[in-house]
């Protein structure tokens, strides 16, 4: 999405929220009376991570879909890294992207429909998990015939690729933990 398109979309909801401290880090040392509530959440366009500081009152809870771009609920929006997240928001966060992978399925079949070659060696289909050289061949055989139209007409028409869209979540986690990862399909990382 381009910076125009987000700027259309503006007000919608761009985050869904992995966690909420509404007493700030337990490892802040600072009195109760100056920590301030946290709330942790995950883009949905390019899967960033964001510490949210919430604003007095702000109603927010797990699962919810926030707007990061502008104020309302949060006093401060800061990106952070996938070491920087909390127990409860890392563990939440797998089921959180397979729930934008299922909301957006068309954009990540499309995926399976539009992958192209990184290098004369490498395609964008080995970067998944799980996916060699036989099983990519054969998707990229089954997509000329015709494009994938869901993840159930991936699955039934690939043999030995079962349930493709935990292949992308397993991939999008990957991209957020590892911090030297030569090559990103989907979440970016700003060095």
């Amino acid at each position: 999405m381009s910076d125009d398109e987000r700027d259309d979309t503006a007000g919608e909801p761009t985050a869904v929220v992995l966690d909420v401290l509404p007493h700030g880090r337990t490892e802040d040392d600072r009195p109760q009376y100056q920590k301030e509530p946290l709330a942790y959440a995950v883009d949905a366009e390019d899967f960033e991570l964001y510490e949210l500081v919430l604003a007095d009152g702000a109603d927010v809870s797990i699962g919810d879909a926030v707007d990061v771009t502008g104020g309302g609920a949060f006093q401060r929006v800061n990106r952070i890294e996938y070491d920087d997240l909390p127990s409860g928001a890392s563990a939440e966060l797998e089921y959180a992207i397979e729930e934008l992978v299922e909301a957006d399925e068309q954009r990540f079949v499309d995926f399976y429909n539009d992958a192209q070659p990184i290098t004369l060696r490498l395609h964008q289909l080995n970067l998944l998990p799980g996916i060699g050289k036989k099983l990519r061949n054969n998707i990229l055989d089954e997509r000329k015939r015709a494009p994938f139209e869901s993840f159930a007409d991936i699955e039934e028409r690939i043999s030995g690729l079962h349930n493709p869209e935990e292949v992308l979540v397993e991939r999008i986690i990957e991209e957020l933990r590892e911090d030297d990862l030569k090559y990103r399909i989907f979440a970016r990382h700003d060095e």
